[in-house]
């Protein structure tokens, strides 16, 4: 089994420049815990729950100045998100993105077009437990 029959193709993104308080609505009205940050078609990061939730914490801790917090979270998503991002092909065996997720404790994997580096898909900790659930 190869990446491309279990991934989400053409998943919701976000800009590098959209503002963290929007891309936090994103996370939550969409029910997931990564996204893909693009600049155009071609990935240039990845958002997660956990990343928006160490940007939070020290927030929290100062909800006596609501107008700071609101600035903080105009801020692009470009400032939070991981950059050093973990990427496939779509061709990449399944046993083989299995083993890279554990390697890197990674919930999701972008999974890109090798040729154009453009996002194609994205692969998370549960699709790979659908496609398991599937063999059983």
């Amino acid at each position: 089994m190869v990446v491309e029959e279990i991934m989400t193709k053409d998943p919701t993104t976000v800009d590098a420049a959209a503002a963290i308080r929007d891309v936090i609505s994103v996370l939550f009205e969409l029910d997931v815990r990564h996204l893909p940050v693009v600049d155009g078609k071609t990935l240039v990061g990845i958002i997660s729950d956990r990343d928006v939730r160490a940007f939070l914490a020290p927030t929290i801790v100062e909800l006596e100045n609501p107008e700071e917090i609101a600035q903080r979270l105009l801020q692009p998503i470009g400032s939070v998100m991981s950059s050093d991002v973990l990427s496939v092909d779509a061709e990449m065996e399944l046993s083989d993105l299995v083993d890279l997720m554990l390697d890197h404790k990674v919930g999701a994997v972008p999974v890109v077009d090798p040729e154009s580096d453009e996002l194609v898909g994205i692969v998370s900790y549960v699709d790979v437990l659908r496609a398991a659930q599937d063999k059983l």
